[in-house]
């Protein structure tokens, strides 16, 4: 769908609408500042996510909260005999000593989609944390860098991670599994888990793709996820090869906790893909994608400039990483055209949001300014890992965009889509009061009668 501004009062209507956006925005700017930065100061939650402890507990209270209301797994014996995915977890407590181990559940089946978030778009909350809460997780400790020789246990683990398909697995435990479900703003939930005693695993048939990276032992991991991307391995599936330290030249590979793999091989393939991004030609006019999933409203603005990119969230009071907030908490991160060298402050969503966009764009063969806009509303109720984002923003990449002649009317539009006033994105936004109030160079000649 094209919208265009045919009549010249069109154009006057969404200047002015503009201009008192960005009146409201300087008039009352420290105000409004004061709102944000009390906002954001109260949500330290948004920040940490249940992985930093930057409240200085020892266990994340929202999350302690949130596993007592969901429903309990079923009883599960000291032995798990079930098709894994297959499915493999590295634990990051205690790095660099960490718990490794396969997720099993109790399934005689295909349970492949069990461990594949690029096939759960359109599936409810209820279905996902359903078939994961059935997964166990067995644990075993290893030392990152001396797992090459950790034994069996490892050994087995590996070949699970380097599986294509479900594989049969007997998991025996030296208790019963505990705990309630795993829930991690980056990490995909699972069920409760205990110690392994030992392990057999069935016939497990190799990626042919990754087990040649794998056994390249001369191969540099960065070469290996990228490559494997290009040859069409699903994201998910390089991301758990990853973990398991599959990748890389030999004597420098190891283990990586899950957590940090996700992120760790989103950032290398949209770093990858921007490279090539910015050697294309800027669109040409302003564009909006749209995706609303789990009550997350993602608006997704590309600007005709050269790559630039930002990514941000707003948080509801009442939804996880807010749950006593009284206001609105917005939180960014921004890199310009020469990229950035810092952590994103907003974690994994940062880089999988990004991994999504630059999918669109090298696809086109184009480049743009790129504002992800994330609405988290009250529905959003617990944290079932950073795939969501990346796959809602995939999403929006699959539908036709709305186009418009300006800036001031693509995000007049985006004003009608979110429920939070515009000021207070613009206000937050590294990008968009660049967009609005920076002078270029061309804005000081006029263009010839």
């Amino acid at each position: 769908m094209t919208v265009t501004q045919t009549a010249s009062t069109t154009g006057a209507n969404q200047d002015n609408w503009l201009d008192d956006i960005i009146k409201k925005i300087n008039n009352n700017a420290a105000e409004q500042q004061q709102i944000a930065t009390r906002a954001r100061s109260n949500s330290l939650c948004i920040l940490c996510k249940g992985a930093r402890f930057l409240c200085g507990k020892t266990r994340c209270p929202i999350m302690v909260k949130v596993n007592y209301f969901l429903k309990s797994v079923p009883l599960m014996g000291e032995n798990i005999d079930g098709m894994s995915p297959p499915s493999v977890f590295i634990g990051r407590i205690g790095y660099p000593n960490v718990y490794v181990g396969p997720l099993v559940p109790p399934v005689h089946e295909d349970t492949s989609i069990y461990d594949l978030p690029e096939r759960w778009f359109g599936k409810s909350m209820d279905e996902i944390v359903g078939f994961r809460s059935l997964l166990v997780r067995g644990k075993h400790l290893v030392n990152v860098q001396k797992f090459q020789d950790a034994g069996k246990i490892l050994d087995q683990t590996r070949e699970l991670a380097l599986a294509d398909s479900s594989v049969d697995i007997e998991l025996n435990l030296t208790k019963k599994p505990r705990g309630s479900i795993y829930l991690d703003d980056d990490v995909q939930p699972f069920g409760p888990s205990a110690p392994i005693r030992d392990l057999h695993v069935g016939n497990a048939r190799y990626d042919d793709k990754i087990e040649k990276a794998y056994y390249d032992t001369d191969l540099k991991a960065t070469n290996a996820v990228v490559e494997l991307y290009r040859r069409g391995v699903m994201v998910t599936k390089i991301q758990k090869a990853f973990s398991v330290g599959a990748f890389g030249i030999e004597k420098n590979r190891r283990l990586v906790p899950t957590r940090w793999s996700i992120t760790a091989v989103d950032d290398i393939i949209s770093k990858n893909l921007v490279a090539n991004v910015k050697t294309f030609p800027e669109i040409n006019e302003y564009r909006v994608y749209e995706s609303i999933y789990m009550d997350n409203v993602f608006e997704i603005l590309m600007i005709p400039a050269q790559w630039s990119y930002e990514s941000m969230e707003a948080w509801y009071p009442g939804t996880v990483w807010n749950p006593n907030g009284k206001n609105i908490a917005i939180f960014s991160d921004w890199e310009g055209n020469s990229g950035r060298t810092t952590y994103a402050q907003i974690g994994g969503c940062y880089y999988s949001a990004r991994l999504a966009v630059c999918e669109q764009l090298t696809k086109e063969r184009r480049q743009a300014t790129v504002v992800v806009l994330r609405e988290a509303r009250p529905g959003y109720i617990m944290p079932i890992g950073v795939w969501q984002v990346r796959e809602n923003v995939r999403n929006a990449m699959r539908q036709k965009p709305l186009l418009f002649n300006s800036l001031a009317a693509s995000l007049q539009f985006i004003g009608s889509r979110f429920e939070i006033p515009l000021q207070r994105w613009i206000l937050q936004s590294e990008l968009l009061k660049r967009a609005l109030f920076q002078k270029r160079l061309t804005d000081y000649f006029k263009a010839p009668a």
